[in-house]
């Protein structure tokens, strides 16, 4: 058994030390999508489903409390945590427009989309790329794979935060890391280094 921990811990390690190669200009680009998003007055929106809402929720919850430091709360809102939204959207449509329906309803023009996906497949996130540029919201994308269906639907404003594995595990792993790479570039970005 320790043998299996020592051989997922390799593998983890491994992951990341090849995002460290392909991801920190596209990390770098996303936070400062982010950045200008709130420099405006917009708001980040973020969903995923599974470990991905997880994700999404611990994203917000990082900017609208605090990350690393005091300093004022940013505005960002899951989009995974109202059950009653979500199981009445899922009954009355379907669940494919549980995130769609909010952001057309909450989305504003010059907000950003933070979507979550380890395949790129999720239907649900692709329908809420489709109705966040409907909303004239630039997306960040967080996926793994080859980026599945929402690789094609992004803009050229938008980023995508590709993870170099097919192994939903070691994506989610990295997708946590970008996020708090994402919250520490904003923060310095905003207020400042604290060194």
């Amino acid at each position: 058994m320790q043998n299996r921990i020592q051989q997922m811990f390799q593998a983890s390690i491994e992951t990341k030390q090849q995002a460290a190669l392909t991801l920190p200009g596209v990390i770098e680009q996303a936070s400062q999508s982010m950045v200008n998003c709130l420099l405006n007055d917009g708001k980040i929106l973020s969903c995923g489903n599974g470990g991905s809402a997880g994700d999404a929720q611990h994203f917000s919850s990082e900017l609208l409390n605090r990350f690393e430091r005091e300093r004022p709360s940013l505005p960002a809102l899951a989009l995974t945590t109202d059950s009653s939204t979500i199981t009445s959207i899922a009954n009355d449509y379907s669940y494919e427009e549980v995130f769609a329906k909010q952001i057309r309803a909450l989305g504003q023009p010059g907000d950003v989309l933070l979507a979550i996906s380890t395949s790129g497949n999720s239907a649900n996130v692709v329908q809420a790329i489709h109705a966040a540029h409907d909303r004239n919201m630039r997306v960040v994308a967080l996926t793994g794979r080859d980026g599945g269906s929402m690789a094609p639907l992004l803009q050229p404003d938008d980023v995508e935060i590709r993870v170099p594995s097919t192994v939903t595990a070691r994506i989610q792993e990295v997708h946590l890391l970008a996020i708090h790479c994402l919250c520490d570039l904003i923060d310095r970005h905003l207020f400042g280094s604290e060194e």
